[in-house]
């Protein structure tokens, strides 16, 4: 193996390291299920790494990263996404992901009817509020990632938080987007 090799596998290691936690968050907020968000990373990081020259020349490698990923969850789950997503009494779900360290929401009293009423949302408003206001995005770089318009992106995440701020769990102690 070349030096240049070596070089960009050790770079691509470095990027997987630092950006881990990360993208396991949004893989699980994505998929719903902490298994799923696993092999969805696993998944996008082989893909990654094949075009490793390509994505480290990126202006944004994350931002091409989880493109990458919210492009690879949409293909896998098209058709039984609504179905992966809707909060279920008999499985692990939602409410076991592992939150990671200094995530805000991970203290909320209320985690598990968020993360619920989260998994019930259409698929779209799903991605668009988990890009925007867990990942904390722009409404650009969100409409990047779902590869839409930013326009699409604020219907979206606005008819997303509506429906969760529509839950009376919800109502009083959960933030949307910086307002309570």
């Amino acid at each position: 193996m070349g030096d240049r090799e070596q070089d960009g596998d050790t770079e691509f290691q470095a990027f997987v390291v630092g950006r881990w936690p990360r993208l396991m968050r949004t893989a699980f907020l994505l998929t719903g299920e902490q298994h799923a968000a696993e092999d969805l990373v696993q998944s996008t990081l082989e893909q990654v790494y094949v075009a490793w020259r390509r994505v480290r020349a990126a202006d944004e490698p994350e931002a091409y990263v989880r493109r990458v990923m919210v492009n690879a969850h949409a293909r896998r789950h098209r058709k039984k996404l609504r179905e992966l997503l809707a909060p279920r009494d008999d499985g692990p779900g939602l409410a076991h992901e592992t939150p990671a360290p200094g995530d805000l929401i991970a203290r909320a009293d209320d985690r598990q009817t968020l993360l619920r009423a989260l998994a019930a949302l259409p698929p779209r408003q799903r991605a668009a509020v988990v890009l925007r206001y867990w990942e904390d995005l722009t409404e650009t770089q969100t409409a990047e990632a779902m590869g839409c318009s930013v326009g699409t992106v604020k219907s979206n995440a606005a008819k997303g938080i509506a429906k969760l701020r529509a839950i009376p769990e919800l109502a009083d102690g959960v933030m949307y987007g910086g307002r309570k």
